[in-house]
C-alpha cells in the first residue's frame, strides 16, 4: 500500500473502514447508493446524500477534492477509505470506485445504521 495523500482527510481507520464498506454493500442492495465522483456530486447538489465516501488512493486525488467542499456546504459528513479497489468491491462492481454517496430513503431499514455511521464520521471531523 503506497503512502496515503495527506489531503485525504479524514481517513477512516481499519475498523471504521470495514464498517463503512459493509454499510455501502447493504446500501447497494437497497438501491441507496450512487457510485462515482459525478454521481456523488449530483446527490449532494440535490440534497439527498446521507454521507459521501471517497478513496484516498485516487490518482490524482484532486479530481475528487471538490466533494469535501460541497459536502461541508451542504452539512453532509464525508470520509476517506484507504482503497478504491475495496470501495468498488463494496459498491458491487468489479472496477475501482473513487467516490460514492449513500442516499436517503424515507422507509429505509438502514436508517439507524446510517445514523450511527454518520455520528462516527462526524467524530473524525472534530
Amino acid at each position: 500500500m503506497e503512502q496515503v495523500n495527506p489531503k485525504a482527510y479524514p481517513l477512516a481507520d481499519a475498523q471504521l473502514s470495514i464498517t463503512i464498506l459493509d454499510l455501502i454493500q447493504q446500501a447497494a442492495n437497497y438501491k441507496q447508493l450512487k457510485k462515482g465522483a459525478n454521481e456523488a456530486t449530483k446527490t449532494l447538489n440535490r440534497g439527498i446524500s446521507e454521507f459521501v465516501v471517497m478513496a484516498a488512493d485516487t490518482e490524482p486525488l484532486e479530481i475528487l477534492l471538490h466533494l469535501p467542499l460541497l459536502a461541508e456546504d451542504k452539512n453532509v459528513p464525508y470520509v476517506f477509505v484507504p482503497s478504491k479497489q475495496a470501495l468498488g468491491r463494496a459498491c458491487g462492481v468489479t472496477r475501482p470506485v473513487i467516490a460514492c454517496s449513500v442516499t436517503s430513503n424515507e422507509g429505509s431499514q438502514l436508517k439507524s445504521q446510517i445514523q450511527q455511521l454518520k455520528d462516527a464520521i462526524e467524530k473524525l471531523l472534530i
